[in-house]
């Protein structure tokens, strides 16, 4: 059966993350059923990797096998996106060799987290208004012991499916977008909630209730209780997923 990867984008505002959850609606569950709708039979996806209820990608990847060939993939795209809510766009479907996989090929995963600084009623859906001075070059040296680390017990979420807490963070810095405070953050994989759990320790640092010797602290003692709280969701965004085969281009969900 030929494989085919999709390159899409989803708001993930109104949905319970990509996978697909039991009652309760996920960007999974409604790519599957449009592409069934139009190829008129069972189609199963398997995506690059699964975001909680709320966050938003900018860039994201699924695969899915079909019965025959795609004569015309642009044509396909188009009626897919006829189908599918205005909040999930696919940009493009193409053709893979049939082994491709869209979550264990891929080799680096690119997050952002935005913090809006002032008051915006069009962005509150797309990042975490806080109001509150945070300390950028505190959160930077905290964001730079994270590049030293590899364990990350202390920023994992319970009930996760990874077999161990180890991650290869390959960038993690704090910078200033005038209107943002953007996180960005890359890793060969992350854990369930890690990115968002992160942010909320980072911003006790910003606001020093923590310091960064404390920071450290935390992630030598790999528990998740001496943490920060979880940031909002609406701030993050998954922007960036790098397979060995595939051209890699970080996509930013507006510009800053």
């Amino acid at each position: 059966m030929p494989r085919y990867f999709a390159s899409l984008a989803y708001r993930g505002t109104s949905y319970h993350g990509w996978q697909i959850q039991p009652n309760a609606l996920s960007v999974q569950e409604t790519f599957n059923k449009a592409l069934r709708v139009l190829c008129r039979g069972q189609v199963e996806t398997t995506g690059c990797g699964r975001t909680d209820t709320g966050v938003h990608a900018s860039q994201f990847f699924a695969h899915f096998d079909l019965e025959d060939d795609l004569k015309d993939p642009g044509h396909f795209t188009f009626q897919l996106n006829a189908i599918l809510p205005k909040d999930i766009r696919v940009f493009s479907v193409f053709s893979v060799h049939d082994q491709a996989h869209a979550r264990f090929d891929a080799v680096k995963r690119s997050y952002s987290y935005y913090i809006l600084r002032k008051p915006d009623p069009f962005l509150y859906e797309y990042a975490w208004y806080f109001q509150h001075a945070l300390d950028l070059d505190k959160m930077n040296e905290a964001a730079a012991l994270c590049l030293q680390r590899e364990d990350f017990s202390c920023f994992a979420k319970s009930g996760g499916q990874q077999v161990n807490n180890l991650c290869r963070i390959t960038e993690c810095s704090w910078l200033d977008k005038g209107r943002f405070l953007q996180l960005n953050v890359s890793s060969n994989r992350f854990l369930r909630g890690m990115v968002r759990a992160m942010t909320g320790t980072f911003i006790e640092v910003g606001l020093s209730k923590i310091t960064v010797e404390e920071f450290k602290g935390i992630l030598d003692g790999h528990n998740r209780g001496e943490a920060g709280k979880a940031a909002p969701s609406q701030g993050l965004f998954l922007e960036e997923i790098c397979y060995p085969y595939l051209p890699s281009e970080r996509v930013y969900p507006f510009q800053t």
